[in-house]
């Protein structure tokens, strides 16, 4: 029987993949769920006629500039929280300007989320939902954070793209209960009552709760707490989430590897104050390309059209010939399914057995296709939202066509950019960094998201709808050749190994960074090829003045 993970499994004792590690791995990819949550609501409960009604985007007195105006701003709320979330997030989750780390992190970002829904539910105003979405928007920007970040450094290797995409795979389960939650409100409540938009929105306040109340059960990341000098507490919490001995050789491996790639960086440190590693990063051309990195991955995911297909479903659906409220909504419910579906089967078949690059390079060649599809055919046939005129065979053939596109977008976003965006950026930074890295990138992604969501609906009106899914389509055009040249490929490889990819020059590291540095990394990478006796001669061997160095503070 065909077995994707046997190979890429090898390696690995196969006690480390145990109940400890597994529920870390459901409690901090739970809180993707409270960003899916949100992108799957805000799309269709702004469709309900109570919301339209209530906050003016049905009043006759505005055109259809500022009625675009007004939804790009209720939309987009989240969105500007959400920056100050992510540059929160490297406070919160380091030692060194903070006094928690990710594990109560999730906590904290767990409570931040449920006030969206308290302010709604008192609204009176749109204020109140602009003050409340900013406010669940600071928590959802952490959760972005904090999660890759712990899921990445907790998991082992050789699954590491797995356990990371549960967060992006928790996000499209968010989405889909959002879209089902709203449909169902719009069939079994009343029009005449603001709950039907009201009880919707009460899933922020649920998942929130259940959360924050799993995450007091998850360890502490072993690398996080090695980073603040709480050594003991390391071995301790590695052993127990690979569920082996503390003097095991696969163990003290891991510890060694983090030790020593952490002992480097402080010696090379350019200062002890907290700029020294925001000098750290912006100096080192290794470091400058994985900020490369993370700036164009976010650039282009955003700005590829995907993410407003997520947010704006029911108004893409009604472009494509969708007519009828509940039948937009349906369509988008099937939508997230899709989404959700394809995200799982991605993460565990997909991003480790194919690897980081040969996935997104997949996923981006799917989404282009059937953005073009989407252009192409908005551009030939204006006139297929307006119910008055009459359809072909033919034209009705194509808007079919369409439809089946935006479910084929669906897909390659989550095969692509969507595991992507999040994964990349919890691998590439060393520990020291990692945390500041991992800031930097998800406040750039909320930054290009925001710009995005308050645009699209502007753009549609400028541009066109086909305009505007033109211009997506280019974008993601430039993503694949971005993607060929510059991605590199860290599947199998610890994140302490990485160092000596990014000490490549430039325009080898997308290209031929995993192959040339194949077999170059830290103790744990000898387990491939020597197995355990070799790892143990190798930790006999260490210096005993190296043992006293780990456990002193810079």
């Amino acid at each position: 029987m065909w077995n994707p993970w046997r190979e890429n499994l090898k390696d690995t004792p196969k006690e480390s993949l145990n109940w400890r590690l597994w529920y870390g791995v459901f409690v901090f990819g739970l809180m993707g769920a409270a960003r899916g949550i949100d992108e799957g609501l805000i799309g269709t409960t702004s469709e309900l006629e109570p919301f339209k009604i209530k906050f003016g985007l049905k009043d006759k007195n505005k055109s259809e500039h500022e009625v675009a105006e007004l939804l790009s701003n209720i939309t987009s709320m989240v969105q500007m929280g959400s920056i100050l979330g992510a540059l929160l997030a490297f406070f919160v989750t380091d030692k060194d300007r903070s006094y928690s780390g990710p594990h109560d992190s999730s906590a904290s970002s767990g409570l931040s989320v449920s006030p969206s829904s308290l302010t709604s539910s008192l609204t009176g105003s749109i204020g109140q939902i602009y003050a409340g979405r900013f406010i669940a928007g600071i928590g959802i920007g952490q959760t972005t954070v904090v999660a890759p970040t712990y899921l990445a450094e907790t998991a082992p290797r050789a699954i590491r793209g797995l356990c990371v995409c549960a967060f992006s795979g928790s996000v499209y389960l968010g989405i889909m209960l959002a879209y089902f939650a709203s449909w169902g409100s719009s069939i079994h409540i009343s029009e005449a009552t603001d709950a039907q938009w009201l009880v919707p929105n009460s899933m922020h306040i649920m998942f929130a709760g259940v959360i924050f109340a799993l995450s007091w059960g998850a360890k502490e990341s072993p690398r996080w707490l090695i980073k603040v000098g709480r050594h003991e507490e390391a071995l301790k919490n590695m052993a127990q989430l690979r569920n082996l001995p503390a003097d095991h050789p696969y163990v003290l491996a891991e510890i060694m590897d983090i030790n020593d790639q952490l002992n480097r960086e402080r010696e090379a440190t350019m200062g002890t104050t907290w700029l020294g590693p925001l000098r750290e990063l912006f100096s080192s051309k290794a470091n400058l390309y994985r900020i490369q990195l993370s700036v164009m991955s976010q650039l282009l995911a955003q700005w590829s059209g995907a993410n407003s297909i997520t947010i704006y479903a029911p108004k893409y659906f009604e472009m494509m010939g969708t007519t009828g409220q509940n039948e937009k909504l349906f369509a988008t419910a099937i939508f997230g399914v899709v989404k959700f579906i394809s995200s799982i089967l991605c993460a565990l078949f997909l991003i480790d057995y194919l690897g980081r690059k040969r996935s997104l390079f997949s996923g981006i060649g799917l989404q282009f296709t059937s953005m073009l599809y989407m252009a192409i055919f908005l551009l030939c046939d204006t006139t297929v939202s307006d119910k008055s005129k009459p359809q072909t065979s033919a034209e009705k053939h194509a808007a079919m066509g369409a439809i089946v596109m935006v479910y084929i977008s669906g897909f390659g976003w989550a095969l692509g950019w969507n595991s992507i965006q999040y994964l990349i950026n919890s691998e590439i930074y060393p520990l020291r960094l990692r945390a500041l890295g991992g800031s930097i990138a998800m406040t750039f992604h909320f930054v290009n998201q925001y710009g995005n969501s308050k645009a699209v609906p502007l753009m549609f009106i400028s541009m066109t709808h086909g305009g505007t899914m033109m211009f997506f389509s280019a974008v993601t055009l430039i993503g694949l050749v971005w993607v060929y040249f510059f991605l590199p490929e860290t599947s199998g490889k610890s994140l302490e190994s990485l160092d000596a990819m990014f000490s490549l020059p430039w325009y080898l590291i997308g290209r031929k960074g995993a192959e040339l540095t194949k077999g170059t990394g830290g103790v744990s990478d000898m387990l491939d090829a020597d197995g355990e006796k070799a790892v143990a001669m190798q930790l006999e061997e260490a210096p005993e003045s190296q043992h006293h160095r780990h456990e002193q503070k810079v």
